[in-house]
């Protein structure tokens, strides 16, 4: 029996101070207040002086934590370290052995592993530290959609969604709409991983509205992008420079258009003009004739050394002039023959405009024509009056009688 207590007696000295946290993780939203607890068991009663401290541990391992607070009993003062000043306290109960940390206003950088350390001098054997997580959980930003890759038959391109923030890591989802805004299928040979949707051998099947959806357990948030696949050769740039030469090509027509109406319009002008610039006057005419004349003239008279060459000559000669003379009354003739239809078509409208001014005066002189017939109106009327007067006379004599 003795042997029995010392045993146990042995097992008690031997699990010394016991120190806890109820929950492996705890979740808070940014921004939010939370408190971690600790709990600890001395091993020894009325201990001389206990050190209760908080630090977040790195993710790599081997390496020590960063201290956060510790709290000294006696004299029950806490030191907090400089960063989280006015931001974390610490409540103690050390008869029920507690030591609490409260942070306010948690930002992501605390998203850490925090432990509780509890030293007790000559109470060094046993759990002296446990540790927990604390997750802080942040909605994810709006993610950010990219294309990867040309879009062009044929080709392999690559869809990439990613958002920025976000605790826990949010996941993503891919949806897909076609050209007609409608529910769609992805198309075959598609691999979707962490926000990254492959699309292989792309054709036009394949265009249409992509939606990536980033979700945690907080809220989800969205974008979406419109994949359009073209021909190899119907790229943008060269979609703008045959619209560009297009746009130039109509320019070019419209000047060319324009410029021959102008020229048409001078020739009209010209046609109705008094043949000032190069129409062919009678005098002008006159003096060509004589010209001609004379030259005939000089050419019998004059003295000749070759009779067949010289007479050769002077016949071309007055032959071209006369082709010249003939050429230049048929253009007259056929512009007065131009200035002619003109004047008649002139005359037409001038009749025209002749006719409907008679029909104005026609009209102008209703209203006279109205007047007289009401004047006429009222003497038949008066006339009427003066009948039926006379025959009630008459009628009365008829009924004395």
């Amino acid at each position: 029996m003795f042997g029995v207590c010392l045993i146990l007696a042995g097992v008690s000295a031997a699990a010394g101070i016991q120190v806890s946290i109820p929950q492996p993780e705890y979740e808070v939203a940014r921004g939010d207040n939370v408190t971690l607890p600790c709990q600890f068991k001395p091993d020894i009663s009325d201990p001389l002086l206990i050190v209760v401290s908080w630090s977040t541990l790195s993710d790599e391992a081997g390496e020590k934590g960063t201290p956060v607070a510790t709290y000294f009993e006696p004299p029950g003062t806490l030191d907090v370290r400089p960063q989280f000043e006015k931001r974390i306290t610490m409540t103690t109960d050390l008869s029920t052995g507690r030591a609490d940390l409260l942070l306010t206003s948690v930002t992501l950088d605390e998203n850490k592993v925090f432990e509780c350390e509890v030293k007790i001098p000559t109470d060094d054997v046993g759990t002296l530290t446990a540790a927990t997580r604390l997750v802080v959980l942040v909605a994810p930003s709006k993610p950010i959609c990219k294309i990867d890759g040309k879009t062009e038959y044929g080709q392999d391109i690559k869809l990439t969604c990613v958002s920025e923030e976000g605790s826990p890591v949010p996941t993503y989802s891919w949806q897909r709409r076609s050209v007609q805004n409608l529910p769609a299928n992805m198309p075959a040979k598609t691999t979707e991983a962490n926000g990254l949707l492959s699309l292989f051998n792309i054709s036009m099947e394949t265009s249409g509205y992509y939606i990536c959806t980033s979700t945690n357990k907080i809220r989800s948030a969205s974008c979406n992008m419109t994949l359009t696949v073209m021909p190899p050769s119907m790229n943008i740039g060269s979609t703008a420079g045959i619209i560009g030469g297009c746009v130039a090509g109509l320019l070019v027509l419209v000047i060319v258009i324009y410029c021959c109406c102008k020229k048409k319009k001078k020739e009209e002008d010209y046609a109705m003009g008094t043949m000032e610039d190069g129409a062919p006057r009678d005098e002008d005419l006159a003096k060509n004739e004589g010209e001609y004349r004379d030259d005939v003239r000089s050419d019998r008279n004059g003295p000749t050394a070759d009779p067949r060459t010289e007479s050769d000559e002077r016949s071309e000669r007055n032959i071209n002039r006369r082709d010249d003379y003939d050429e230049r009354r048929e253009r007259y003739d056929d512009r007065q023959s131009d200035y002619d239809e003109r004047r008649s078509d002139y005359d037409e409208r001038r009749s025209d405009y002749d006719d409907r001014r008679r029909y104005d005066d026609s009209r102008d002189r209703y209203p006279e024509r109205r007047d007289k017939y009401d004047d006429r109106r009222d003497d038949y009327d008066d006339r009427r009056d003066r009948e039926s007067d006379r025959r009630d006379r008459e009628s009365d004599r008829r009924d004395d009688y």
